[in-house]
């Protein structure tokens, strides 16, 4: 007999004490079904709130907002699998085949009719020249500056810039409620503020806390449930959104799946159709063969496509790293957007988008500026973003993003000097053809023991951020994050398993040499640090990287291998793992 209603159990009184026994016991929360007076077995498990968020736990699991994610994640539970699946399989056959991507036939009716287009977007979105990219709203202070900044919209990031322990998660979503309702000091009221991009975690990541159906719940789906249930109505009463990043697509199928998810949501909490828009963030190659399809499937529902370059240079490694004629060189001389694939993509993306009324955006703009305005360094790094950013404009993109938020202004002022009104939506590249062959062609150039040592270097320290409760840092005057970490592990990895040579003395990238660079940086890295427990985590750190790049098979993410990590999971479940304000490395806001 099959169950039809949910009862929420709740046990209201786990104010009343601390002590950690009586908290695991009472605030698991109980989503009984029942039918007939008869109980069914329990279809949702919620671990207890993290130390110190007793009260934002309380906020966001409400018995209303549970019984909205379980309806949500249990119904698109199984379609989640399949994609995840779907990818296994595309995966498979490029392995089994020797096969290349090309753009599909069976949906070339959608490429050549040239009739649709996307549904305009809101007025918000409709100039967004300059995003601050990266910002993990469990940063309050960040958080707050960055709403306070000229920003025409912030990347509010679930993702690559955050670390997803369950006080992060907690935390940022009941950071980011506090922003819709207008409740930080000296912060703009939600309609005047930067517009918020709220980025939820990619397929990849799953919500270790939440279990529905006996299952652990998809990441994604408790990212948009939960911000979309508390702040969905008030973004759209105040014309702010909700609006949305979506990362790692990888398929026109996964499109679909985020449309139908949007289409019930909307539905079960009362919005009009169309009321949510996205940006697709074309981070894989396989997605770039079918960008038209994807914003096909998201047609009532899209704000555009990005375009970044370290995730989708990373995902050449991942679909064709074993191939030789896909060794990708050294990213730190030979890897930008100048070279012919990524040139490719950049402008096909713009090229689509435009074509079907959609706006494009490019990739974040990761270096600090100096804090001295009259040093040399200050303005050779603002030529170095300047020269960048100003191929994107040419491309014709829309928009981009900033880490720095004194990058923000230089930045617009180069829009308002190199285009006209408030996007480029008019520049249609009719002239542009882009080639399978274009978008696969890889750079020439080889591998530089600095390239090397400076992969090692940011894949460790990624990981030792990560372990520490952060999903980025600061290195040689630039922010990382999972995106560069996924690059530089990536070519670890492909340069050990082709023994590639070093340009510089003919040596073989091997094992016994990234061990030694690694235990050389170990060296370098431990003078400086004071504490024994930062030593001690920086060597886990070192000891997983290895791990991940003497794989003999490549694994898909590094952030999906450190979030099933023993050590990292159980170094949230000692209480270890807190991005407590605090604690946030603050080189550069």
């Amino acid at each position: 007999m099959m169950c039809r209603t949910l009862n929420f159990t709740y046990k209201q009184t786990y104010f009343c004490s601390v002590s950690s026994e009586y908290i695991i016991k009472v605030h698991f929360c109980e989503v009984k079904r029942r039918l007939n007076g008869m109980s069914c077995p329990v279809s949702m498990e919620l671990s207890p709130p993290p130390p110190g968020l007793e009260a934002e736990y309380a906020t966001l699991f409400t018995p209303d907002s549970l019984h909205f994610l379980h309806e949500l994640i249990s119904t698109f539970n199984e379609e989640v699998d399949q994609i995840l699946r779907l990818r296994v399989s595309r995966k498979a056959h490029l392995d089994l085949s020797g096969d290349l991507p090309n753009f599909l036939e069976s949906t070339s009716p959608i490429r050549r009719d040239p009739a649709w287009k996307v549904l305009p977007v809101p007025r918000r979105l409709q100039k967004r020249h300059v995003d601050v990219g990266d910002l993990a709203p469990c940063d309050t202070q960040r958080f707050i500056k960055a709403l306070q900044s000229p920003a025409q919209g912030i990347q509010v990031d679930f993702d690559d810039g955050n670390c997803p322990t369950y006080y992060n998660q907690i935390h940022s979503i009941h950071n980011v409620v506090k922003a819709v309702y207008s409740r930080f000091h000296d912060v703009p009221h939600i309609s005047q503020a930067p517009v918020l991009m709220l980025r939820p975690r990619a397929w990849n990541m799953m919500e270790h806390n939440m279990m529905v159906e006996g299952k652990e719940t998809p990441g994604p789906l408790f990212d948009f449930g939960l911000l979309m249930f508390h702040c969905g109505k008030k973004l759209f009463e105040h014309e702010s959104g909700p609006f949305f990043y979506l990362s790692k697509v990888e398929s026109f199928m996964e499109a679909r799946l985020w449309n139908k998810i949007f289409v019930w949501t909307q539905q079960k909490l009362g919005l009009p159709l169309g009321s949510i828009k996205a940006t697709v963030l074309i981070e894989n190659v396989l997605a770039a063969f079918e960008m038209e399809e994807i914003l096909y499937e998201l047609q009532d529902h899209s704000a555009g496509l990005n375009c970044g370059i370290w995730d989708y240079s990373a995902s050449f490694v991942h679909k064709f790293g074993h191939r030789q004629a896909f060794l990708l060189p050294d990213r730190s001389k030979y890897v930008n957007m100048e070279k012919r694939f990524l040139r490719s993509y950049m402008d096909l993306l713009v090229q689509t988008c435009h074509r079907r009324g959609a706006l494009a955006t490019g990739g974040m703009a990761a270096l600090l500026l100096p804090q001295d305005p009259l040093s040399d360094s200050h303005q050779r790094v603002l030529a170095s973003v300047t020269r960048l950013k100003l191929l994107e404009i040419s491309a014709g993109v829309d928009g981009f993003m900033v880490y720095d938020l004194n990058l923000i202004e230089p930045m617009q002022q180069l829009f308002k000097l190199h285009t006209d009104g408030d996007n480029q939506l008019h520049q249609l590249r009719p002239d542009l053809t882009v080639t399978p062959d274009d978008l696969l062609s890889m750079p020439s150039g080889g591998v530089t023991l600095y390239g090397l040592r400076h992969n090692i270097a940011v894949g460790v320290l990624f990981i030792n951020a990560w372990l520490s409760g952060k999903g980025h840092f600061f290195y040689r005057g630039q922010v990382e994050d999972s995106a560069t970490a996924e690059i530089s592990r990536s070519q670890v990895w492909q340069w050990i398993h082709h023994q590639t040579q070093l340009e510089d003395d003919s040596r073989v990238v091997s094992r016994r040499l990234v061990v030694d660079l690694t235990k050389q940086l170990m060296m370098e890295l431990s003078a400086v640090s004071h504490s024994v427990r930062t030593k001690q985590r920086l060597h886990t750190a070192a000891d997983m990287f290895l791990e991940v790049v003497l794989k003999r098979h490549f694994p898909e993410f590094i952030t999906t291998y450190l979030n099933q990590d023993h050590t990292f999971l159980s170094s949230q479940n000692a209480g270890q793992v807190q991005t407590l304000d605090s604690d946030i490395e603050r080189p550069k806001l």
